[in-house]
């Protein structure tokens, strides 16, 4: 039998190649070795004998690549779009409305977007994050924190990082030749991010002050929606494209505070849809502020 080693490419027989694999961690069980693995273009954990496993050329990882480009791309144009046409639209009630109506009107105005606090288990996931979220003009801090100690500094970081928008993920799944769904003992990670979500609930106990993304590929929606989260993964327990929550944030970041988004429109920007995500109604973060003042260093 071929030896695997960690970061080797590999792929299931038993699911037929339909996912690719990153090993992550090898265990010795009884004597024979189990192979942790992480998807590479999904958030999905998933474990492995080694007969079960057929190794992949990088080749794969450019396929991948290019394909999870196509998609981000495609997004981001989608969103940058509705978000000019939605502040023309803003531009335009606001100039038909009469002066004593209009706080803003005549004056040049500056504009507030939420900001984000992304914390990842996955650090290449995360920085391919951030390069998405700078694409979309989303302010962000981002930390690579393992998906079991989440729940031990989600509290201090949002002290030091005071957040909008909070986003907790990586990696998840459900275990194998575990049946029930409602049990978090049947989930890899789904524990951590509805203890993770509870902490950041004691720092900000209300929907609308800290909105909260959290979950991974299969994870346990209802409990992360009963924990207190906005927007949760997994409604149908199926695979989540490695960007949608940073599409969510930007909905929400660039959502004014006037206005309550609703679920189908915040998830009519992700690529996984409804099946992958689900949440509440909730408030934008994005705010204007007058007077714009943009001072000239004299020569």
């Amino acid at each position: 039998m071929k030896e695997f080693h960690i970061g080797d490419l590999v792929t299931r027989k038993s699911y037929n190649g339909d996912i690719l694999f990153r090993i992550c961690d090898i265990l010795n069980v009884s004597g024979l070795k189990n192979y942790i693995l992480r998807g590479v273009n999904v958030r999905i954990m998933a474990d492995a004998p080694g007969d079960d496993l057929e190794p992949q050329p990088m080749t794969r990882m450019g396929e991948l690549d290019e394909e999870l480009s196509r998609q981000a791309e495609e997004m981001i144009n989608k969103i940058l779009r509705e978000r000019e046409s939605q502040q023309s639209a803003r531009r335009r009630r606001r100039s038909r409305k009469k002066k004593c109506s209009d706080e803003f009107r005549g004056e040049e105005i500056f504009s507030k977007p939420g900001k984000v606090l992304h914390i990842d288990g996955d650090r290449e996931y995360l920085n391919i994050c951030l390069d998405t979220y700078r694409q979309l003009n989303v302010n962000v801090a981002g930390v690579n924190v393992e998906e079991k100690e989440q729940p031990v500094v989600v509290f201090d970081l949002l002290k030091t990082y005071t957040p909008d928008i909070l986003v907790l993920t990586g990696h998840d799944g459900i275990i194998k030749h575990r049946n029930d769904y409602n049990d978090l003992n049947s989930y890899r990670n789904s524990r951590y991010f509805v203890e993770a979500v509870k902490k950041a609930r004691e720092f900000e106990p209300s929907l609308d002050d800290l909105v909260i993304f959290a979950g991974a590929c299969q994870s346990h929606y209802e409990a992360l929606i009963q924990a207190g989260a906005n927007y949760a993964s997994s409604p149908k327990r199926v695979l989540i494209h490695a960007l949608d929550p940073v599409f969510i944030c930007e909905k929400i970041a660039y959502t004014s505070i006037n206005d309550v988004v609703s679920p189908k429109d915040i998830i009519s920007n992700t690529i996984t849809g409804i099946s992958g995500i689900g949440g509440l109604q909730t408030r934008g973060k994005y705010r204007n502020g007058i007077p714009n003042v943009n001072y000239k260093l004299k020569s």
